[in-house]
């Protein structure tokens, strides 16, 4: 996936919201709080970092294309990072992305839930 892709991906989720930051990241928002981070690795190469479930956490650790986010993982935050951007493990990627919205969208307080407009 391209950050193209990516950015028009999350914008179709209701009320994210983009900000470019971190040393040119594509960051994306519900509520004002990150469910999603597209940027450039050295080298050229495109990853994706995104919040995950307990489950999901485990499972993504050991595999193929998918690591613990450096940043976030060392301070004991459930966030993956997908390295393998070739192209195969998008639809994966899109549902992961669905879940971090998910997750980070639920966890918004409900009257910022039904400011937003976002199902409670």
């Amino acid at each position: 996936m391209k950050h193209d892709e990516f950015n028009q991906f999350c914008e179709a989720l209701k009320s994210s919201t983009y900000i470019m930051q971190w040393d040119n990241s594509h960051v994306w928002k519900v509520g004002g709080k990150v469910y999603a981070i597209g940027f450039t690795l050295k080298g050229g190469t495109t990853a994706y970092t995104f919040k995950a479930s307990n489950l999901n956490y485990e499972f993504l650790c050991n595999h193929d294309g998918y690591r613990p986010a450096p940043y976030f993982a060392s301070r004991g935050m459930k966030w993956i990072q997908q390295t393998d951007t070739d192209g195969t493990l998008d639809e994966e990627l899109k549902y992961y992305l669905s879940e971090s919205y998910r997750i980070v969208s639920s966890a918004l307080s409900k009257r910022k839930q039904a400011e937003l407009g976002l199902p409670q």
